[in-house]
């Protein structure tokens, strides 16, 4: 069965933008009406997010969503296996993935990765598949935080547009406190097959994404190869 990871610097479903990124990530089931569930933890479930979703999502496929907050579904293994995609919004990254812990989201998630549903996300939807990432989740502060890791290595989203994210990213990997990783612009989506980079694809001209290693007294940063999509 093969495995997809479709992680986004910004932009996507919830967000109501990037369609041709959406378009990407229902392609890869290979269904015309793909079942997509949206899982808006991060923001709290927020309403307004969520029906952002189902108005980006509604006309090409069967949109659902899993609430966390509140009193959530009994059935949601059953529910998340049934699932083509599972898409993970934006939001407060540390808060998410501990309800998931809470509720076994993790480990379900884990389990659709293994039945071949593509999980897909945007910003903490992004980063919560890798090792470790850059987030915003404790204040204002960037910090590292460790995450699924599903998926090797660190990840950080924004890279182009909130402007402490880059100096951070590469101050936290030159230091250890982060595993080596890639640096993502908005619009911008690194495709794993299995836990390899497959490709990476972009819904904006001139975005991209970067491979960050240590270097002797600062980081190397390396462009990858993208593909316009659209």
């Amino acid at each position: 069965m093969e495995r997809h990871i479709v992680a986004l610097g910004g932009g996507g479903f919830s967000m109501g933008e990037d369609p041709d990124l959406d378009t990407f990530i229902l392609g890869l089931t290979g269904r015309d009406r793909p079942r997509v569930c949206y899982l808006p933890t991060a923001q709290g479930d927020s309403p307004v997010y969520i029906v952002g979703f189902y108005e980006a999502v509604g006309e090409r496929a069967q949109p659902a969503h899993l609430g966390l907050f509140g009193r959530p579904r009994r059935d949601m293994r059953e529910f998340l296996l049934a699932q083509d995609v599972v898409f993970v919004g934006g939001g407060n990254t540390a808060n998410m993935l501990a309800i998931w812990r809470v509720h076994g989201v993790d480990r379900i998630l884990g389990e659709a990765w293994e039945r071949g549903i593509v999980l897909a996300g945007s910003s903490a939807g992004s980063i919560c598949w890798f090792e470790a990432g850059v987030t915003d989740s404790f204040g204002e502060e960037l910090a590292p935080l460790q995450c699924l890791g599903l998926l090797t290595g660190s990840n950080c989203p924004h890279y182009d547009s909130e402007p402490e994210r880059r100096p951070t990213y590469h101050r936290l990997v030159e230091s250890g406190e982060l595993p080596p990783g890639l640096g993502v612009d908005d619009g911008v989506g690194l495709h794993f097959v299995g836990t390899d980079l497959s490709e990476v694809v972009s819904a904006r001209p001139g975005a991209g994404a970067f491979r960050v290693v240590p270097g002797d007294g600062d980081v190397e940063e390396t462009p990858l190869t993208v593909r316009q999509l659209g």
